[in-house]
């Protein structure tokens, strides 16, 4: 039997964990009561349509991410909380929350399938909860999420009752990548990725305090950037101190060679008082730093995790280019995916919304 535990491996060959994040327009969080099996939406209490939809819906090759959420309550309560986070567009800071409490998670599908068509529901919740962190703790998909994830939610849980962040909640989560970096988590609704989390590192990201540079080790980037160019955020933030975390951001590749071993990146950025700046870098393909290697416990063979380093950082004199990306999860969601996929040679076909009711 293989032994080998890919968290332990990751660290032994010094993988710097940069670049990780992954990019997502939406994210919807359906909390459902452990146990769950490695597929997620296989797990027992799950019900049917809610699965069918989320096979639908990937089917679609819409940009969402559905994850199971629990808390230490979940299986207690007689309620289901279901969180959707919407990535806003061009100069932002993450993400949009919109919470709904339903009163069993058989309700989820139909309430998914009304906020799909641009028809809010009405049980929409006003919460004083800023900030929804979310852990892995998939041990059945992944034996390091149980063994440095679960662990570390409880810690989690005690230092933010410690620190009487009220709000802030913690949850543990399926599967959202980087087992290799367990303990991993995503902080929303910014949607930063975290991975290999310390207590003490921990307590400076809640409260954006302490040793910037705690960064380096435990900073997977922001999904809301391309992966390539998240390593170049990370100089910022070094750079500019957790007064970073404050700044409207945007990103882009502006052009890169036909191997990508070399990336023209920029990113512009509004402070608080208003004022704007651009930066551009030349991106490299840092051969030292990549590394071949699997990517979880229960990998067949490695892969290859091209690691990039910032060769020069300059402030470019014109402004950066507004992001094109559409904004699904509206009311023309319909007439947007139809344009993106012909437009990229697919053919969209329709989700029949009505067997999800």
């Amino acid at each position: 039997m293989d032994n080998l535990f890919c968290s332990d491996n990751s660290r032994k060959v010094g993988e710097d964990i940069i670049g990780s994040a992954t990019n997502y327009q939406t994210y919807i969080l359906i909390e459902c009561p452990q146990p769950w099996t490695s597929e997620a939406f296989d797990s027992k209490w799950v019900p049917s349509n809610l699965k069918a939809l989320v096979e639908e819906v990937k089917k679609a090759r819409l940009p969402i991410k559905f994850l199971l959420i629990a808390n230490s309550l979940s299986h207690k309560v007689s309620q289901t909380t279901l969180l959707i986070y919407q990535r806003k567009e061009g100069l932002g800071s993450g993400y949009v929350k919109q919470e709904f409490s339903l009163p069993n998670i058989e309700d989820v599908a139909a309430i998914i399938k009304k906020w799909l068509w641009g028809k809010l529901p009405v049980c929409e919740l006003e919460t004083h909860t800023t900030r929804d962190i979310l852990v892995c703790a998939h041990g059945s998909h992944d034996r390091c999420c149980a063994r440095y994830g679960s662990p570390f939610y409880f810690y989690a849980s005690e230092i933010i009752s410690d620190l009487h962040l009220d709000n802030v909640r913690i949850w543990k989560s399926t599967h959202f990548g980087g087992h290799r970096f367990a303990p991993t988590a995503i902080d929303l609704p910014e949607g930063r990725y975290y991975g290999r989390f310390e207590q003490d590192a921990f307590k400076s990201i809640l409260t954006r305090s302490g040793n910037i540079e705690c960064l380096n080790e435990i900073y997977r980037g922001w999904g809301i950037l391309p992966p390539e160019i998240q390593g170049l955020e990370r100089e910022l933030i070094l750079r500019y101190g957790w007064d970073w975390f404050n700044y409207k951001v945007a990103g882009r590749i502006v052009e890169q060679s036909q191997d990508k071993g070399n990336i023209l990146a920029e990113i512009s950025f509004e402070k608080s008082d208003g004022s704007t700046y651009c930066y551009r870098a030349q991106l490299v393909k840092d051969d030292a730093k990549t590394v071949e290697l699997k990517s979880s416990c229960g990998a067949i063979k490695e892969s290859v995790f091209t690691k990039y380093t910032v060769t020069s950082l300059w402030e470019a004199a014109e402004k950066v280019v507004s992001l094109q990306n559409r904004t699904y999860g509206n009311s023309q969601i319909g007439e947007v995916l139809q344009e993106k996929l012909t437009a990229d040679g697919r053919k969209w076909t329709q989700i029949n919304m009505d067997k999800y009711g």
